[in-house]
């Protein structure tokens, strides 16, 4: 769901819905309470449904507003669920690295989401709970392997001590803003010199005090810049 400037409200440039997608307990609730609110619930239980957060970001001088679906992982919701990939245009898949069946499932999780959403959906791979190392039962080179198979991005998270959070999301809307612009320039003759993100070294302007953006006569522009590495 990328929306222009005359769809929004006033200071919002685009908006994308993004999806979390993968088994129940892998942490998608987790990840994004800790990515949208810095918070982290132990006791949190299982998302009934779906439940959404929005979070701004500001990227080349552009307002980014992403709208973000955690949906629930119980295969008794998913026919609630299909009908909200409708529109997505990104989508956080995550598994459990101490949990080998979660990471089995996801490329089940990955062709329902290609049937529903957007036949260009950006797709994170996330192997979540890496605090967890000694745990560990999925391999990192062998996560890796399946997102170059399937051109994904990947990343290994964990919600609980902040590692890679915002970078995994930052990633993922940073690719999904140049494929965009990159289509507008396109559509409008233009040659795009826009390449896809390597997310080492790639930086995002975000608001300083990790507040909502908002333009105004009065506003001051500050940002601080988070690198991918």
């Amino acid at each position: 769901m990328a929306h222009w400037q005359s769809d929004l409200e006033e200071g919002i440039d685009y908006m994308f819905k993004i999806v979390m997608i993968g088994d129940s307990g892998v942490g998608k609730s987790q990840l994004l309470s800790r990515y949208a609110r810095n918070e982290f619930n132990a006791k949190s239980k299982a998302t009934i449904g779906v439940e959404f957060q929005t979070k701004t970001v500001v990227m080349d001088h552009k307002v980014v507003r992403a709208q973000i679906w955690d949906t629930a992982g119980q295969e008794r919701y998913q026919a609630i669920t299909t009908a909200y990939y409708r529109g997505a245009i990104g989508a956080l898949l995550v598994y459990d690295i101490t949990r080998q069946d979660t990471f089995d499932h996801v490329e089940t999780w990955l062709e329902e989401l290609q049937m529903h959403a957007d036949k260009n959906v950006t797709v994170m791979l996330v192997g979540n709970k890496c605090d967890l190392g000694s745990m560990r039962v999925v391999p990192v080179e062998v996560a890796k392997e399946f997102a170059q198979k399937h051109n994904l991005f990947f990343m290994e998270t964990s919600a609980l001590d902040c590692t890679n959070v915002e970078q995994a999301f930052l990633g993922l809307l940073s690719q999904i803003y140049l494929t965009i612009r990159k289509n507008s320039l396109v559509a409008n003759g233009a040659e795009s010199k826009l390449e896809k993100v390597n997310l080492e070294g790639t930086e995002i302007c975000v608001p300083s005090d990790d507040q909502e953006y908002r333009k105004g006569p009065e506003t001051k522009k500050r940002f601080n810049c988070c690198s991918f590495s």
